[in-house]
């Protein structure tokens, strides 16, 4: 017998467990009966979607329609077509290398099991090339037969072989209503995982539930043995749907109860109260501003003043859409912090952030930021930066501004979190796009507080999280959204360049940066890569040929060359700048500084301008490559234009294919400005589940079933059970099954990368 802790190795043999454990990392039971199949199918019913990803790697049973045999263009030898009926709408196109022997097999109206990597080699057409492939002997009806002679080639004639016995090769399998199609890879096939995955399962003691039969009575779920079973067994439909159920309320479960707990943890802490007051650096800061704050403004505002004043500290995030005036409602919650005597930290991505945020809080707050110089208000604080790259003179400094309180605004990058930086008091930290930092980083940070007090906490994000995502990874913090733009704020126009099939686009594209400056305004040009790295530039690895896709696939800009073509060619005459983030840190500052004075006309650079740069007379953006980044990130991005009295325009420069994915996803952003709607369709393309972890984790979905965009009835009650049952016993006590599930199902490293989506 078998538990949920054995070694596959052990288990399964060796021989069998190696090739899982490359190829999907699993090591234990669990990890095997944790891959779930990703789709079901019947007799006569397709075995892949309809439009599967180029170079997914499938399984397709059906009927042979069509062969034909061709000999090959320039080398000797045949290669055989074939149309194979696996009851979609069209026949999956087959394609064998080897034409000449396999055409005696694999013959027109044979039943057969094939499998093989896609290759899409028309906008509308897939195939699969000289695939793996079972002949399957039918009694004429469809039905499936034991197999007495193996007939076929590659990894499923060897399976099959592997698996003959007395009485043949048993696929009476094929024959279930609902054969389960598993994420593989040409090494691990589909079949391999359900020859283990019944082994496993024949073996299986029964688990022991981490839910107790009350909770499950009350939200109608099966025990998770059963559920384990009918997720890769199932005879009906409504066993899908059980088991599924099942299992996709426990992955929201363990992760509302670490969110529980973060909360609970929380609300446990004690913080200095700081409340409003009508006579501090707060109030006189409120008179001078030069425009009205909106209404969604002065309501966060609100929000978090009311936070601030009770003795347990706050905890909230902080979303608006690019240019919704984020920074200052900040500097309003952290003045007030100031006039309560305490100190603020602000902890900012980049050193390019970092410095940005330093030069506008000192120009908003005027003589009032500029405590302990000549000419400072009354009640002035001191502004000051903390960077990793500073010199040793101002870096120390600074830090001992930070340790003397003489300094209430500290900005900095991740050299505040170092073990020698210490404040004098430190009640607030506020963290400038969340999603850079992790929560062990929060935390460090928060912990320079005095001994027993944690000072309040306030994330922002300008990457709009749609109300399911926030439940399920931000679910400890509270949430406040600014909808509304402020005033002046100017609309952004977005256009598409497709460069491939329009190249005169491209030259145009110049000419409008051009004009922008003649008429006295500024441009960004933004690159995806820096250059000069051998991988970096899509070279070929030495001893290794290129395939047809990688000779046709386009090559990209690196942001070096294509400021050196701008400044020798189409803007020749203007002052080009040049940014990112290999420079060092007094040259970034030079040239960012020389932007932020008009000092600069153009600005070629990489992403250290995605997030807080903010130059209000920069009114074009030039993205080239545009297929190369995010929907998410191109929002981010164009945010950096239109920031002042005229309107914005982004270009959107692309060579990827007119009709591909690519460019529909770079139509999609040029369509809308509402960041919410693309954060919705920036998940679904990039799939959740490499949301959630696959590069982070190292697994390949942290998050199998759980659908973060879908599932709001299921996470929602998942939250209120978690934190009902952490009110009720914060250390799990009671609850030894949910406290494992909880630690099992969710390791720090995916805890880690959930803080961060």
């Amino acid at each position: 017998m078998a538990t949920f802790a054995d070694r596959l190795d052990h288990v399964l043999g060796v021989k069998a467990a190696e090739p899982l454990a490359d190829a999907f990392d699993m090591h234990t039971v669990e990890d095997l009966l944790r891959h779930y199949p990703l789709r079901y199918a019947t007799q006569g019913q397709p075995l892949t979607e309809e439009a599967p990803e180029e170079g997914a790697h499938i399984t397709v049973m059906g009927r042979v329609t069509k062969t034909e045999l061709r000999p090959m263009k320039n080398r000797r030898g045949s290669l055989l077509k074939v149309a194979l009926d696996v009851g979609g709408a069209r026949p999956v196109d087959i394609t064998f290398f080897n034409g000449d022997k396999v055409r005696y097999l694999v013959k027109d109206g044979v039943k057969a099991m094939m499998s093989g990597t896609v290759h899409w080699w028309r906008p509308d057409r897939w195939n699969l090339s000289h695939p793996d492939y079972l002949i399957m002997p039918d009694k004429g009806d469809g039905s499936v037969e034991n197999l007495t002679q193996v007939r076929g080639g590659g990894a499923l004639r060897g399976l099959a072989q592997s698996a003959k016995g007395a009485g043949g090769v048993d696929v009476s399998f094929f024959e279930r209503e609902f054969i389960p199609v598993y994420p593989a890879t040409a090494k691990v096939q589909s079949w391999d995982l359900l020859r283990c995955i019944r082994q496993v399962l024949d073996q299986l003691d029964p688990i022991d539930d981490p839910l107790p039969a009350s909770l499950r009575a009350e939200h109608s779920l099966m025990p998770v043995t059963d559920a384990l079973r009918l997720i890769h067994l199932p005879e009906s439909k409504s066993d899908i749907e059980e088991a599924r159920g099942r299992l996709r309320f426990d992955e929201a479960l363990a992760l509302q109860l670490v969110l529980a707990s973060r909360r609970h943890d929380v609300e446990g802490r004690v913080a200095r109260p700081c409340p409003p007051r009508t006579d501090g650096i707060a109030a006189a800061f409120d008179k001078r501003l030069p425009f009205e704050l909106t209404e969604g403004q002065r309501a966060v505002i609100e929000e978090i003043s009311a936070d601030m004043s009770r003795s347990h500290p706050m905890h909230r995030l902080l979303q608006g859409e690019v240019g919704s005036g984020k920074t200052i409602v900040a500097l309003e919650a952290m003045l007030q912090v100031v006039d309560n005597g305490r100190q603020c930290a602000l902890l900012a991505p980049t050193e390019v952030l970092a410095a940005q945020h330093y030069r506008s809080l000192r120009n908003m707050l005027g003589d009032l930021g500029s405590g302990g110089e000549l000419g400072a208000a009354d009640n002035a604080t001191k502004v000051v930066l903390v960077t990793g790259s500073m010199s040793t003179k101002d870096k120390k400094a600074a830090l001992l501004d930070a340790m003397t309180g003489e300094a209430g605004l500290v900005i900095g990058t991740h050299a505040l979190i170092q073990d020698n930086v210490e404040f004098h008091d430190l009640g607030m930290v506020v963290v400038d796009e969340q999603h850079r930092f992790g929560v062990e980083q929060r935390d460090a940070l928060r912990a320079k507080a005095k001994d027993g007090v944690s000072p309040h906490l306030l994330v922002m994000t300008a990457t709009p999280i749609p109300r399911t995502i926030a439940m399920t990874t931000l679910g400890d913090l509270e949430t406040s959204t600014l909808t509304q733009l402020p005033r002046g704020r100017s609309p952004i126009t977005t256009k598409v360049v497709p460069a491939k099939v329009k190249p005169s686009w491209v030259d145009r594209a110049w000419e409008r940066i051009h004009e922008e400056v003649q008429a006295g305004r500024q441009a960004y040009v933004v690159c995806s890569r820096i250059g000069g790295d051998e991988e970096e530039n899509g070279k070929k690895a030495k001893g290794k040929a290129k395939s047809a896709e990688e000779k046709e696939a386009p090559t990209t800009h690196a942001v070096v060359d294509l400021y050196e073509m701008l400044r020798a060619g189409p803007l020749a005459d203007l002052r080009v700048g040049l940014l990112h983030g290999r420079l060092p840190a007094d040259e970034k500052d030079r040239v960012m500084r020389a932007f932020n004075d008009a000092e600069v006309d153009v600005l070629v650079c990489t992403t250290v301008v995605e997030v807080g740069v903010d130059v209000p007379n920069a009114t074009i953006m030039a993205i080239v490559d545009a297929d190369r980044f995010g929907v998410s990130q191109l929002h981010q991005l164009r945010g950096r234009v239109g920031r002042g009295k005229h309107a914005g325009l982004c270009l959107l420069i692309t060579e990827t294919n007119p009709v591909g994915s690519a460019m529909a996803r770079l139509e999609a952003v040029a369509a809308t400005t509402d960041g919410f709607e693309l954060a919705v369709l920036d998940l679904r393309q990039r799939r959740e589940g490499d949301v959630l972890g696959s590069a982070q984790s190292g697994t390949a979905r942290s998050l199998k079933l759980l659908s973060l965009l879908d599932d709001l009835e299921v996470i929602t009650a998942a939250q209120q059970l978690a934190r009902e049952v952490v009110e009720a016993d914060p250390g799990l006590e009671k609850h030894p099954g949910l406290a494992g599930m909880m630690h099992a199902a969710v390791d720090s490293e995916r805890l880690e990368y959930l803080a961060k989506s």
